[in-house]
């Protein structure tokens, strides 16, 4: 599969590197104090004050479109991961494959589910057995029916 990233694509990857490294803090922290020490040469004036803060804040703007993307690609790519791993492992439910393109009321509902898994886990004596959300209510329903049926 022959790659073919764009312009935009290309300048972004290395924005990314290149603002996230140390070279682009210690420019960053060079130009305030540069900045800060040329105060009193500009008495501290309106225009020395307002040269940092547009500055800053054209720089902030820009940086965090480069920011979004850089997230929007790695949670791409997190995600194909995580679903890679779903379909490829037997015991793992399908239906959690692309959740991330669920409502926030299908998210908070699936959520509930796996809090009563966690609670069903808790019961479980063995810590590192594993199952899926209906598997794991029908061994604890097996569970309880055996300890109702010791009690009597």
């Amino acid at each position: 599969m022959k790659k073919k990233i764009n312009l935009f694509e290309r300048f972004s990857n290395w924005a990314t590197t290149a603002t996230g490294s140390s070279a682009a803090f210690i420019i960053a922290a060079v130009t305030v104090v540069v900045w800060a020490i040329s105060g009193p040469l500009f008495h501290y004036s309106e225009t020395w004050q307002l040269v940092i803060n547009t500055g800053t804040t054209i720089i902030t703007f820009l940086m965090v479109f480069l920011i979004q993307k850089s997230q929007n690609k790695d949670s791409k790519a997190v995600h194909l991961k995580l679903n890679e791993l779903l379909a490829s492992h037997e015991g793992t439910s399908n239906r959690m494959v692309n959740i991330e393109d669920l409502n926030e009321d299908e998210l908070d509902h699936l959520y509930k589910f796996y809090i009563r898994l966690s609670d069903l886990a808790e019961r479980e004596s063995d810590l590192t057995r594993t199952h899926s959300i209906d598997a794991a209510e029908e061994n604890q329903k097996k569970k309880s029916g055996n300890r109702k049926t010791r009690k009597q």
